[in-house]
């Protein structure tokens, strides 16, 4: 690691509390692509070589930010499967050999960067491997049972122990880490489990990575609401999303994760889940950035839980063209329903990569000036979610049939033809009606409409009586 020896003692600010924090992230965020790496099955061989030789077909796509999971070395001791989990990590500041070496690692951030591609780590700083190099060595930067061996607090983590956060020594320890892979030219950071780390920690950290390379990417897994509740309950850290934002760019969207979830297996209205979504943006700071997507490795595939390949493409575009930045699995562009082991060898089925025009068209749509800088609304949302960014004289139009109804519906749009931008095709409105797309449709007007956000009951009622 680069660097990585060198004191903090010029790094180091006297007083961190002085830096403001989310309030300088870029709006620009909202409309960054990102697409997740696990280095051990996204190639034939498992390796930094093999993703080398996809960084052309990524940038095709359009991806902005390419994240890759941990690239440490992995525990053996009470490993999960054959070979571990890559969140399991026995040293923070190596390579873990089954991907390549440093030299491997640096060649990749270079080509990705002479392409316009910024490079994303894992960090991993709520636990360790029980056989980490820090376990090792000071047995004191952990929690322990009675009987003085480290331990985890999340017992069904059984391979991985807790650190004891807030410990001085260890956080100098932990943003020298992160320094260094800086120096080595690393551009973002994605904090596993952020929620369980406390955020004296993250506000410390963004402001000294900060003093060497500003600019840095700070993506925050937070957890769900109610593992949030349990840690509380249980006089554990667990922050909020909104406690996030003090030192996050961007934070997942699991605050309404579930509530998606059955939306999507129609099990629950879709109105609940995009009632939800008025919701955050009265509840979170002005600039709030959620990364909204339809999976990732620790989530089913979208493929395998909607009903249909069509109502699962119709999620997917209306994730891209909601709110927030917009994260892609490997594995998305080809309609795969098999989430990967994060404990074996298990390749991505690659196939003919299906979805890759769709998911281009998503991601071009998402740099469109409307998108950039309009503002947005969803109006119904069921038997299909219609959705605008409104942009004087260039807004989009979007109608995603969630449903997988056929038939027409109303919309808001001025009686016409209108070209298809998602499927270049056309969209043709008659008596205020159209027709129900097989997935999705995206359609740009420039005539000034008055859209309004469809009713909710907890946003917009008012008691009446005495």
């Amino acid at each position: 690691m680069v660097s990585v020896t060198i004191g903090l003692t010029k790094h180091l600010a006297k007083n961190y509390k002085e830096y403001i924090m989310a309030s300088d992230t870029p709006s620009s965020y909202r409309n960054l692509v990102f697409y997740e790496i696990y280095v051990r099955n996204h190639g034939i061989n498992g390796t930094f070589t093999d993703v080398e030789r996809d960084l052309h077909r990524l940038h095709t796509l359009g991806v902005d930010v390419l994240w890759f999971m941990p690239i440490h070395p992995i525990g053996l001791k009470h490993k999960k499967g054959s070979l571990g989990c890559p969140y399991s990590i026995r040293d923070y500041r190596e390579i873990n050999p089954e991907y390549g070496n440093k030299e491997d690692f640096t060649r990749l951030i270079q080509q990705a960067h002479e392409m316009g591609m910024k490079v994303m780590i894992d960090v991993v700083y709520n636990h360790t491997a029980h056989d980490s190099k820090l376990a090792q060595a000071h047995l004191e930067y952990f929690y322990q049972d009675g009987n003085g061996n480290p331990m985890t607090t999340v017992p069904e983590w059984s391979d991985v122990i807790d650190l004891r956060h807030p410990n001085p020594d260890l956080n100098n320890y932990l943003i020298e880490t992160l320094i260094g892979w800086v120096e080595l030219g690393v551009d973002g950071f994605r904090c596993d489990v952020a929620s369980l780390v406390p955020l004296e920690f993250w506000v410390r950290a963004r402001t000294e990575v900060a003093k060497v390379k500003p600019g840095i990417i700070w993506l925050a897994e937070s957890v769900h609401a109610e593992f949030v509740g349990a840690r509380r309950s249980n006089r554990l850290t667990g922050l909020s999303d909104g406690e996030l934002y003090k030192a996050f760019d961007i934070t997942y969207d699991y605050d309404l994760w579930p509530i998606w979830q059955l939306a999507v297996q129609g099990k629950v209205p879709v109105r609940r889940y995009t009632e939800m979504l008025r919701y955050q943006d009265c509840i979170y700071p002005d600039n709030y950035i959620k990364l909204r997507c339809v999976e990732n490795h620790d989530q089913a595939r979208i493929m395998r839980i909607a009903p249909s390949k069509a109502q699962g493409m119709a999620w997917t575009a209306f994730e891209a063209f909601n709110k927030g930045s917009f994260l892609i699995y490997g594995g998305e562009e080809s309609a795969v329903k098999h989430t990967p082991s994060l404990f074996e060898i298990d390749k991505i089925e690659w196939a003919d990569y299906n979805l890759q025009p769709f998911l281009t068209h998503l991601v071009k749509l998402k740099k469109d000036p409307a998108q950039v800088e309009g503002k947005f609304v969803v109006m119904q949302a069921d038997p299909a979610i219609q959705a605008a960014w409104e942009y004087p004289g260039k807004s989009l139009y979007g109608i995603f049939n969630t449903s997988g109804k056929t038939g027409y519906i109303m919309v808001n749009l001025p009686d016409g033809t209108y070209r298809d931008i998602l499927n270049d095709g056309q969209v043709v409105v008659r008596g205020g009606k159209m027709q129900l797309p097989e997935a999705a449709a995206i359609v740009r007007y420039t005539d000034s409409i008055l859209l309004r956000n469809a009713y909710s009951e907890l946003l917009d009622y008012t008691f009446t009586g005495r």
